[in-house]
């Protein structure tokens, strides 16, 4: 069958006619400062000693949004550091590109002046394991990040799953869905060696399983599909595994990437992941020098299935897995309606839902 025969779906014609509506997405990463207000376990930022390249002034950071501009970027993943902690940077970028913010969640981002900003807030476990990898045992962050959005429709809450914490998940979850906000999953990567129920190693099988209930469970409230959180949890698409010479997030002016861009597998010919200093980019978003096979972020596996189209195309059930992960993408970024777009995914999930996580 062809594309055209796929898109008689009259639900998958709509997702790819919102798509295309709203243009090519050409983006980058950038790390809004260096500083941060707490210091999580695990965090690959400064595991990294990604701090090392502080902000500059705001002539460096004005030129920064002058030169992307020019270059035709119109999305930006803001991370950091700690985006809460650079407002009017934040305020002005958002003033020049779609914009999607990752915060811890104890520093609340207004709403004045970021009306339609995606907020994905971090949280790592339970209380009493979010306490321990994120508040130094001390500091409830979770229960802040909640009264600070509260019925706001900007933010989502970025669940970082441990792998050996699988009972926890639908607490967490009915937590956030019962303060107003949907749920989209990440997956927690053990790069302090705590070892135990964090270790990576360990496999999230589990933790899929678990995943693909609360879909199920809380329908139009959780931020994947089963297909999306299979590729991540396996690190497989079709032929390929996971890692550097697959990630599509690289940061195509550097040199040292020069050999993974020519190797014939596909990639954002745009993207660059830029540090705090506005100028100097690393290797991809979330490393320099770490092993890829530690990187089980949702971010860079949504681009890894979204440039892969052509792998998709093989049968109407393969290609409604690449359309709802990109479409699923456009939801949480808001450059689509969200509301309305995750009532088509819902609909289109309901009566495909096991078939679509066995494919």
């Amino acid at each position: 069958m062809s594309l055209k025969a796929y898109l008689r779906d009259p639900i998958l014609h709509q997702m790819y006619q919102q798509i295309r509506e709203r243009g090519p997405l050409k983006s980058i990463s950038l790390d809004l400062t260096h500083r941060c207000n707490i210091r999580c376990k695990g965090c690959y930022y400064f595991e990294e000693d990604m701090d090392k390249y502080p902000s500059e002034g705001n002539d460096v950071f004005e030129q920064f949004i002058l030169s992307e501009k020019t270059r035709g970027t119109n999305f930006i993943t803001i991370v950091g550091g700690e985006p809460s902690m650079a407002l009017g940077r934040l305020r002005k970028l958002y003033l020049h590109f779609k914009l999607s913010v990752a915060t811890n969640g104890l520093k609340k981002i207004p709403n004045e002046g970021l009306e339609n900003l995606p907020i994905g807030v971090a949280v790592w476990g339970d209380p009493d394991t979010d306490r321990y990898l994120r508040g130094n045992d001390k500091i409830d962050i979770f229960a802040k990040a909640l009264r600070h959005y509260k019925n706001d429709e900007r933010a989502f809450f970025y669940y970082t799953v441990t792998p050996g914490n699988v009972d926890q998940i639908e607490g967490v979850v009915r937590r956030c869905i019962d303060n107003g906000n949907r749920v989209l999953f990440n997956y927690y990567s053990d790069l302090a060696a705590l070892g135990g129920t964090f270790d990576h190693r360990i496999g999230f099988e589990a933790v899929s399983i678990e995943i693909n209930r609360m879909i199920t469970r809380f329908p139009g409230k959780i931020l994947m599909t089963p297909y999306f959180n299979k590729v991540i949890a396996t690190g497989r698409l079709y032929d390929m595994d996971w890692g550097y010479e697959v990630c599509t997030n690289l940061s195509t002016n550097l040199q040292k990437n020069h050999a993974r861009l020519a190797n014939g597998f596909p990639y954002n010919p745009h993207f660059r992941a830029y540090y705090a200093d506005f100028k100097t980019t690393r290797r991809c978003c979330t490393g320099e020098c770490r092993d890829c096979s530690s990187c089980y972020d949702t971010w860079e596996h949504f681009s890894w299935v979204m440039v892969n189209l052509r792998k998709h195309l093989g049968s109407k059930e393969e290609f409604a897995n690449w359309l709802t992960t990109m479409y699923l993408f456009y939801v949480i970024n808001r450059l689509v309606d969200t509301h309305k777009g995750m009532q088509l995914i819902t609909q289109f999930l309901s009566p495909n839902v096991v078939d679509i996580a066995q494919v």
